[in-house]
């Protein structure tokens, strides 16, 4: 039932990639790939290894085994800078905006526009925020994306959880992204917080990006999803294409399968145990 999703070469793919820290196996032999233009949606509960997993992919940790493969060719990450030159955008759940800092300021963090600082060639090569430029690009993007905003001077603090979201997702798709991570970008939502984000996702699969959806909930993961990988206590379960798996079978595979079997079991033995009780007593 696992499917290679073999449709033209991955954008980034990891082949047999393990990890330990200490005695402590958070990855072994895992892999994946991604295709641009689609969603990979990487499934598993809480301490199944999905987190380890997108470090490795955002150049946070080094794979102790295995290899990593951007556009077909073997690459190695020494530091998160390295997956931004190649245009893997991560985007995290803490978002990495400053909160008190100006939408437009949070959109530009790190690679700001400047300008110089007057007419005169006596200024020489001192420069200056273009903040006009950023309020406009800032706008525009985020109107090209489906999100309008009243004022990009506006904090972030002001604004929801899945606007926070779009704008980090808009920010990525601005810079070149061509890999973007999403790190449970719908955990801390409201049902229609969550699908605002689930929209702009699907439009930067539309844009051609390769998408890797980390989540543990496979209702906001199946509508949008065109691959399924599932780990299971660091280890891959395999890849799925939509037709090869229902949503009930990734459910199931993701809470443990026969171990929720054997729970159910036990859960209706000692419940029957306590109702013979109650009749004899």
């Amino acid at each position: 039932m696992s499917s290679t999703m073999g449709t033209g070469t991955p954008v980034i793919e990891v082949r047999n990639i393990s990890k330990s820290f200490g005695t402590v196996v958070a990855l072994h032999d895992v892999s994946m790939a991604v295709a641009p233009g689609k969603v990979t949606c990487l499934l598993g509960d809480n301490g199944a290894g999905k987190s380890t997993l997108i470090k490795v992919l955002s150049g946070v940790h080094r794979p102790d085994e295995g290899t990593i493969l951007f556009n077909g060719e073997p690459v190695e990450f020494r530091s998160p800078r390295d997956p931004l030159d190649h245009g893997i955008a991560t985007v995290f759940q803490d978002l990495a905006m400053v909160p008190l800092m100006s939408i437009a300021r949070n959109f530009y963090l790190g690679r700001e526009p400047r300008r110089k600082w007057g007419p005169l060639p006596m200024w020489g090569p001192l420069k200056r925020l273009d903040l006009a430029k950023a309020a406009e690009v800032t706008r525009r993007e985020l109107h090209n994306m489906g999100i309008d905003v009243r004022d990009t001077s506006q904090t972030v603090a002001t604004l929801s959880g899945g606007e926070r979201q779009s704008i980090a997702i808009a920010r990525a798709v601005h810079f070149g992204a061509r890999v973007l991570i999403l790190d449970e970008p719908t955990s801390a939502l409201g049902v229609r917080e969550a699908a605002i984000v689930l929209r702009y996702i699907v439009l930067a699969k539309r844009r051609g990006l390769g998408v890797v959806f980390i989540t543990h909930n496979i209702h906001h993961a199946f509508p949008i999803g065109d691959a399924f990988t599932v780990l299971s206590h660091g280890r891959s379960l395999g890849t799925f294409a939509k037709g090869e798996v229902s949503e009930r079978e990734l459910e199931t595979m993701m809470a443990g399968g026969t171990e929720m079997d054997q729970l159910a079991a036990e859960l209706t033995e000692l419940l029957e145990a306590d109702d013979a009780q109650l009749t004899i007593e």
